[in-house]
């Protein structure tokens, strides 16, 4: 690569930022690392019509909690800036003028009416109407009327449009980085409006117009762009610009079915498609977020990574260093690729594994603290080797150790069949053996106890299910001498005599 590589994330916002953009920001990200380029993020705000409070600031705040912040946006190493499209609106009339004057675009003045007519002729007819090359001379337009009239209609305010003269009878063989070769052939694509009598350029020209003028290099977007690379390429042309290089990247699909992955599709069924938790400012609705849904963003880097690419390993884990270096465009693959919610939970467990202990713990302690329970960082640290394994998530800390902090009310009814006819008396005798140990830790009371049981010839499920259904009330959790350990001698005692008095 000749020139510095330049990538850009140019979300519109309009919304928050759904995980196939999320995606499209960290494959950008990734590219960028990988060629010592630059990753910026552009806000392409150009249609104030569809414009939500909030959405920008979302957009900014998701991409710090992933990891993946811009080198160049907003505030922030401004080389090119404004970053914010309805900020650089003065510069986009000389461009379209400059087409207008080069032959490439036009004036068109069709009302909405003419154009709703023009469409309900075709359909009466069995066709589709477009605007291309096969009417825009019989239609309201700049290439039929004269200079003068054309500019004596836009002094007296007549409202137009600046649309792209499409070339006519060509077949374009355009490249692209993921895809190969696709071809286009012009006669089949309509005449993109580029400019609004509003004064705002449409997406199209604003885009072209900042890639260039922001030195991009490569533009990586989702495939749903794919039928805009030959327009963007003619405009290119028609500035007598290069162009940047194109990838478009698969779509990330639903769960089951067919059918691109959609904003609608998260909380309906049961997994979020945002970073963050999402309140809609106009419906007070809120959407759920992986941040909020306790998922670590590492876990989530890792498994958008995989939607769409891999190394050409087994390998599945991946820190976003080990991506940086790892992460190329020709091993991005065409075919869409399937959201797994079940996979997305497996990385957070992975991730959750590989926590300090420690750090875990203090993302536990406030909700033991709001159940209204008091415990040292050490006893709360110890609790949480023991239980980790078993969870995807923090959240789910209190469900698989509650017993640790607060003694059964209750039992599990399936396994209340352990407890047999002489189990009270059994228990009775534990509670005996058990206030004789001075040195209550885990591996000295499992000794005694066990010894116990082998000098009585006891079978080791009539002592050891009666004693973890007094303990946890259920058959669950870990080793049940850590457990007696961490609840300590006391307790120990109090919940089997009141599994005794209960059960």
């Amino acid at each position: 690569m000749s020139k510095q590589v330049r990538v850009r994330f140019a979300p519109s916002p309009t919304g928050p930022l759904h995980i196939g953009g999320v995606r499209t920001a960290l494959f950008n990200y990734l590219f960028a690392k990988k060629n010592n380029g630059v990753f910026f993020l552009r806000i392409e705000d150009t249609d104030q019509n569809r414009f939500v409070p909030g959405a920008e600031e979302y957009i900014m705040e998701a991409l710090e909690w992933l990891g993946i912040a811009p080198d160049e946006t907003i505030g922030k190493n401004e080389k090119f800036g404004p970053y914010k499209q309805s900020e650089r609106k003065h510069l986009y009339k000389q461009y379209a003028d400059e087409l207008i004057n080069s032959g490439n675009a036009y004036y068109a003045f069709d009302t909405a009416e003419a154009l709703d007519l023009q469409r309900k002729q075709h359909e009466e007819q069995g066709k589709t109407f477009i605007y291309n090359w096969h009417n825009r001379e019989k239609l309201d337009t700049s290439l039929v009327i004269s200079a003068a009239e054309t500019s004596k209609r836009i002094a007296a305010g007549e409202d137009f449009v600046i649309r792209f003269k499409t070339p006519v009878d060509e077949t374009l063989h355009l490249q692209d980085i993921i895809r190969g070769e696709v071809k286009f052939e012009t006669n089949l694509l309509d005449d993109k409006v580029l400019f609004k009598s509003d004064g705002m350029p449409t997406y199209h020209l604003a885009n072209i117009v900042d890639d260039h003028l922001m030195e991009t290099s490569h533009v990586i977007r989702g495939e749903e762009w794919l039928p805009s690379m030959p327009l963007h390429v003619m405009l290119y042309r028609a500035f007598g610009w290069e162009a940047p290089e194109f990838a478009h990247l698969p779509l990330i699909m639903k769960p089951v079915g067919n059918g691109k992955l959609s904003k609608r599709d998260g909380d309906k069924l049961g997994f979020p498609v945002f970073p963050l938790n999402w309140k809609d400012p106009i419906s007070g609705e809120t959407s759920s977020g992986y941040r909020e849904k306790g998922f670590f963003p590492e876990a989530v880097v890792n498994f958008l990574a995989l939607l769409g690419w891999n190394d050409g390993t087994e390998k599945e884990m991946f820190s976003l260093e080990e991506l940086e270096q790892a992460f190329d465009l020709s091993r991005v693959h065409k075919a869409g690729a399937k959201f797994d919610p079940e996979k997305n939970k497996w990385f957070n467990h992975q991730y959750l594994m590989k926590k300090d202990d420690a750090d875990l713990a203090k993302s536990f302690a406030p909700i033991v603290a709001e159940k209204g329970i008091t415990v040292s960082e050490n006893v709360l640290t110890k609790i949480v080797s023991l239980i980790k394994e078993r969870a995807d998530f923090v959240s789910e800390f209190w469900d698989l150790s509650d017993f640790f902090f607060v003694t059964p009310i209750s039992y599990d009814e399936k396994a209340r069949k352990n407890w047999k006819e002489e189990t009270p008396t059994l228990m009775q005798e534990l509670i005996s053996v058990l206030g004789e140990i001075t040195d209550f830790t885990a591996a000295n009371i499992e000794t005694i106890v066990k010894d116990w049981m082998t000098k009585n010839e006891i079978g080791m499920g009539k002592v050891m299910q009666p004693f973890r259904l007094s303990l946890v009330g259920a058959l669950k959790g870990p080793h049940l001498f850590d457990i007696v350990e961490l609840i300590g001698k006391e307790e120990t005692i109090k919940r089997i005599e009141k599994a005794i008095t209960s059960l």
